[in-house]
């Protein structure tokens, strides 16, 4: 038996903020919802790590011109995934998924004149570049066409975004909070859901802006928006001319590229959709009117951001959601979009 969930902040006294919240129904689960699926959220040149790993195993890099310390991975993760737990109090909410990129190696003090091939393991240092994580709140699902959604939060560091030769200065992390595709670990990550730019002194500022976010994330109307494509269907006319313009917009003069909405997928993932729509187990054309739904179309897009680096996940995720919703609405009534399947 299923019941309805308000999502409301808990206890707001201990971090007062001033935006308004919202009220919105979803479903609650009685029940463990699907099991994780072997699936990654990301894949691109990422390895799956530990908390353990990252916390025995990893140094943490400083500003090296006045040696403070910066964020490390674990205190974010941590942070958030402890905001997540207060604000959705009461629900069941998993370990993080994390997986990281780009190791920047070093060596101890003691080992500064060793040969490379006399290095031994704890002569080493490490730490990962870049890093996302997410975790899941099973008990907050939804299902379109088929596909479980859970309700997902996570983040990304990238150290590249830093200067960490100067002196300490604020920290930028991206945090978000949407849906994951149970069938295919697809991350949907919506406007409301995503900040991109979340700049912190330390890890109280990190507990703030998740707080935020979770207030001002409608994941009613977000699901709303994912169903609405499911009424709309492209032709494979239609579908060819998107793939076209696509390549095409890459090369577009800059002034002409300004005037149209934005596109974040690269050549290679938009080739890599165009396989997927003969192809993709799950959301490949219809082979009898060989027409594809814009949920589908949708999906092929969130597949193929997964090669992105981690640096770029998000910011794609979030263009995935622009585009399938800018082009569902284009289908239908006509809007800037158009540009991309005239």
């Amino acid at each position: 038996m299923e019941t309805a969930l308000q999502l409301r902040p808990v206890r707001e006294h201990l971090i007062p903020l001033t935006s308004a919240r919202h009220e919105a129904q979803i479903h609650l689960a009685t029940h463990t919802s699907e099991a994780h699926s072997s699936k990654p959220f990301i894949e691109a040149n990422t390895k799956a790590v530990t908390m353990q790993h990252l916390k025995d195993e990893c140094i943490i890099p400083v500003f090296s011109k006045d040696n403070e310390i910066t964020i490390s991975h674990t205190a974010f993760i941590e942070t958030i995934h402890e905001a997540a737990m207060q604000f959705f109090r009461g629900e069941q909410i998993e370990d993080p998924d994390i997986r990281v990129s780009h190791i920047v190696k070093g060596r101890i003090p003691e080992a500064i004149h060793k040969p490379v091939n006399q290095l031994l393991e704890t002569d080493k240092t490490i730490y990962y570049e870049r890093m996302m994580f997410c975790f899941e709140i099973p008990t907050i699902h939804q299902n379109i066409d088929g596909n479980p959604l859970n309700l997902t939060i996570g983040g990304v560091r990238a150290y590249n975004q830093e200067n960490l030769y100067s002196k300490k200065t604020m920290e930028k992390f991206k945090i978000f909070i949407g849906f994951k595709n149970m069938v295919c670990c697809n991350m949907c990550v919506s406007t409301d859901g995503y900040k991109n730019d979340l700049k912190v002194l330390d890890v109280q500022g990190l507990w703030k802006g998740a707080l935020e976010l979770f207030r001002l994330y409608n994941p009613e109307q977000h699901i709303k928006l994912m169903e609405s494509l499911l009424n709309t269907t492209m032709t494979e006319h239609q579908f060819a001319q998107f793939l076209g313009k696509s390549r095409l917009y890459q090369c577009l003069p800059q002034d002409e590229k300004k005037r149209l909405p934005q596109l974040l997928m690269t050549d290679t993932q938009i080739n890599l959709i165009a396989k997927a729509y003969y192809q993709d187990e799950d959301f490949k054309r219809d082979s009898l009117t060989k027409e594809i739904s814009m949920w589908r179309v949708y999906n092929l897009l969130t597949g193929a951001n997964k090669t992105s680096y981690i640096d770029n996940f998000l910011d794609r995720s979030h263009n995935a959601f622009q585009l399938a919703e800018g082009i569902n609405e284009a289908l239908c009534n006509g809007n800037e979009y158009s540009w991309f399947v005239e």
